[in-house]
């Protein structure tokens, strides 16, 4: 094997908090081993102390100015009483919170220089410079913490298994908790004003939790290491010496953080956990976590290979076998640096870091990475931009600008949803994110529908229902066929690209890893589990935040302090407050478990919810005459005394004259008037909280959130007996109301019926049609429903066919202006599970 030109000197330097910043003290007021309990508040004196210290410190983020000016009017009103307030001033609180042991893990440090050969003129800094890795031992961060098969979380894919059947064959390790450990990494930038913007953290998680928690944040991710970036004249940064000491310089890093772990993956350990017991534990490698550039960086390939596979890089479409350690050390061995790179895709002159750690292969540890290969990378990068090259290429520029300007139109005239971002001006962005992106996704579809050929239609529907898939939190062996379907379909689609001469190659890395989900999954479970979203979502928490805390002047310091003292008061919070209550935001997870009983018996289908009206805000209608007017429907009275007759199980009359007068049904004629209602019911994805449930509003108001109108479409349950659409109808909401009828409230909605458009989904889009419902009459077919068949909110797309729409269409439009829609079944999880067939 090649040895690294470069020799690494390590110098350690064990740095406690306090020494960073020299108004702090870091005093150990209890034993490790004791239990917080519902009434010890240690260190704090009481329940209000520790909250007020919550508040201030993690909720609002007060500076210590301000906590300072805080406490002085505090004290200012308490003189006269004779009393102290709880806080003396900010050193004494943020005294308070380093007694905390809860989350007490110190901050370490050691250095790594460059000290190999040198050229005896023009030396660039690099080769100077010494980089300072601060980091948090891992051992210690994490020492307080169905007939058919399924893939869910980590520990139910087929990895965590084989490592236990090779870990079994030491009898020593026999009745031992294996932990695996699940690493990520990925630079951010804080600041493009400022000298020293780039950050590079390294974050810890565990395999034994479940995807649900790790997607909640309930800190089941933690930031263990800020690692470092070198920087150098731009001239030095092409060259191969200046590059292969930057990948070193990981890869040792990486090495010497996980030291103190390599023990314990031969031996077995005794650790205490958070529940107070202790267990014997065998620690391992797990995947790692990284969007492609840091997979190339980590399997010390060529950028345009394959980490997973032999594949070539100009092949990268055909099928390959995958890499393994012994075949990557038996090629180093035998041929030279230039040979690997060119011919094999391999970075020769560096040491990967699990080279030193038992049974850790890079290549297997590779994680799918739904985010940048498939949501920004497939969709984004290739097929969107592709879109835009095929309509130049078959029309023309003229041609294709005018038709993508009307796609943009269609997409920035499509209806509001909970959780859906808006965009104004269609689908061009000065600044694309990964939210953009998977915006995007809900609704693309459609909008370029009737502008470009079915296959490309075909193609975007493939690539949509393979996301959506992969996405579930539970997979089975159905749901692997489905995936495997899509990704045939998939290719087999997108060849009109190359046909139409608008490509001339699929080699690409971030479309290629989709061939091997299927065989991830069956590693390491359901992908949602190990995405960059959540590594991303705590560059957040632990980078972006704590930066604008600091004063910027040598920011990294002051970034530490935070980190220590936010762990330390979310362990108290988690320790002493559990949980907490469940979050109803608006289109947000929520984390109730799915067996609450009240959710259970409010079950239309196979999927828990239940709707509740809120936001109680008047209109201008006070009665049902006042309604009728406003809605322009003079029938409503009628129309009600029908609801009424089916509310009280009354024959089905044909007509309201032939009811007697004493059998009609008397209800008041005041109304309130509401403007919206709140869903909450299981979804089957990542977006959901970790009981698997979600929340979201469905509107029906003249102003929403101070912007224009919004009237929502729903689902409601017609036909529980059936699955999917085929139970289900669809209805436009045109408003929320109560009344009382015979001393009982009735909650209910005046809608708007929409009907199915054949029984099957259209063959292109996957998506089912519907247009508005007309009665024999020919007027708009209404009626009052009562809110307890209303399932949750729809999402309904215009099918706007092949003409350019007009500019004066905005998104509240969409619902009054259009006759014919799609029902968006890519909208989010929950309408993708309940629009889709039952195996997926």
């Amino acid at each position: 094997m090649h040895v690294s030109h470069l020799a690494l000197r390590v110098t350690t330097c064990k740095c406690l908090l306090w020494a960073l910043h020299s108004q702090l003290v870091v005093h150990i007021s209890q034993c490790k081993g004791s239990l917080a309990q519902p009434n010890n508040w240690s260190p704090y004196s009481s329940c209000l102390e520790f909250e007020l210290a919550d508040f201030l410190f993690t909720h609002s983020q007060m500076s210590a100015a301000n906590i300072n000016e805080l406490l002085d009017l505090w004290n200012a009103t308490l003189l006269g009483a004779g009393s102290q307030p709880i806080f003396k001033d900010s050193a004494e609180m943020y005294k308070m919170i380093d007694c905390t042991i809860l989350g007490d893990v110190q901050w370490e440090n050691f250095c790594i220089s460059y000290t190999s050969k040198q050229p005896t003129d023009n030396v660039p800094s690099w080769m100077n410079a010494t980089y300072n890795i601060w980091f948090w031992d891992p051992k210690d961060e994490y020492e307080s913490v169905m007939d058919k098969r399924q893939w869910e979380d980590f520990m139910s894919g087929d990895w965590v298994w084989t490592q236990a059947d090779i870990i079994s064959r030491d009898s020593t390790m026999h009745r031992s908790t294996f932990i695996p450990i699940i690493l990520g990494s990925d630079k951010t930038t804080v600041s493009v004003a400022t000298s020293q913007n780039d950050y590079y953290p390294l974050y810890l998680s565990i395999g034994n939790m479940s995807n649900k928690v790790c997607h909640a944040h309930h800190n089941s991710v933690a930031l263990i290491a800020f690692l470092a970036i070198p920087h150098t004249d731009k001239e030095h940064v092409p060259t191969d010496t200046f590059q292969q000491f930057c990948c070193q310089l990981f890869h040792s890093s990486l090495a010497y953080i996980l030291r103190n772990l390599k023990p314990a993956m031969t031996k077995p350990t005794i650790m205490w956990f958070g529940d107070g017991h202790y267990r014997r534990v065998i620690f391992g490698l797990g995947p790692y976590i990284a969007n492609y550039e840091e997979q190339v960086l980590l399997a010390c390939i060529v950028r345009g290979w394959c980490a997973k596979c032999l594949g070539m890089r100009q092949e990268l479409d055909t099928d390959a076998l995958y890499w393994s350690r012994e075949h990557a050390e038996v090629l180093i061995k035998e041929f030279d640096l230039k040979t690997l790179r060119d011919v094999y895709g391999i970075v020769g002159d560096t040491i990967p870091f699990t080279s030193s750690f038992p049974h850790a292969n890079i290549y297997q540890l590779i994680a799918p990475d739904i985010l940048h290969q498939i949501i920004k990378g497939t969709f984004k990068d290739h097929l969107v931009e592709w879109v835009e090259s095929y309509l130049k290429t078959v029309h023309g520029t003229t041609k294709a600008n005018a038709i993508l300007d009307d796609i943009d139109q269609r997409i920035a005239a499509i209806a509001p949803f909970a959780g859906l971002r808006h965009f104004p001006e269609g689908h061009h962005f000065k600044q694309w994110t990964g939210n953009n992106s998977k915006a995007l996704m809900k609704v693309y579809l459609p909008a370029i529908e009737g502008h470009v050929p079915t296959e490309i239609v075909r193609t975007f529907r493939a690539l949509l229902e393979f996301t959506y898939l992969v996405c579930h939190n539970v997979l089975t062996e159905e749901t692997l066929v489905a995936v495997q379907d899509t990704i045939d379909r998939f290719h087999k689609y997108q060849e009109i690209f190359c046909q139409s001469g608008t490509i001339q190659t699929f080699s690409l890395p971030h479309q290629h890893v989709m061939k091997h989900y299927p065989d991830l999954i069956c590693l390491f479970g359901a992908p949602n589990g190990l995405c960059t979203s959540i590594t991303k979502s705590k560059h957040i928490d632990v980078v972006k935040d704590p930066y604008w805390w600091t004063n910027h002047n040598k920011p990294l310091g002051q970034m530490l302090i935070i980190n220590q003292h936010l762990d330390k008061e979310n362990s108290s919070t988690s320790q002493v407050l559990g949980s907490g209550p469940c979050n109803e935001d608006n289109g947000e997870a929520v984390d109730c478990p799915t067996s609450i009983e009240a959710h259970v018996e409010l079950a239309r289908t196979t999927l828990a919810h239940k709707i509740n009206l809120l936001h109680s805000e008047m209109k201008q209608a006070r009665t049902m005459a006042d309604l009728a007017i406003e809605l322009g429907l003079l029938r409503l009275p009628t129309i009600l005394e029908e609801f009424l007759l089916q509310q009280a199980d009354t024959e089905d009359y044909h007509d309201l004259c032939d009811i007697s007068l004493s059998e009609c049904p008397i209800y008041g004629n005041k109304i309130t008037v509401i403007n919206s209602a709140a869903a909450l019911f299981y979804v089957p994805s990542d977006i959901s909280g970790i009981g698997g449930m979600r929340h979201e509003y469905i509107c029906s108001c003249h102003s929403w959130q101070n912007r224009p109108p919004r009237y929502d479409c729903a689902f409601v349950n017609t036909n529980p007996g059936l699955k999917g659409m085929h139970g289900l109808d669809v209805m436009h909401i045109l408003g929320f109301f109560s009344f009382v009828s015979q001393s009982k409230c009735y909650p209910c909605a005046v809608v708007q019926w929409f009907d199915h458009v054949g029984d099957d989904p259209d063959v292109d889009t996957g998506m089912w049609i519907v247009h508005l419902a007309l009665t024999a009459n020919r007027h708009l077919a209404t009626a009052v429903i009562h809110v307890d068949t209303i399932y949750c909110a729809a999402h309904l797309v215009p099918l706007y066919g092949t003409h350019p729409i007009p500019r004066t269409i905005k998104l509240h439009h969409s619902y009054n202006t259009f006759t014919t829609f799609y029902m968006n079944r890519f909208i989010d999880h929950h309408a993708f599970s309940l629009l889709s067939d039952p195996y997926l």
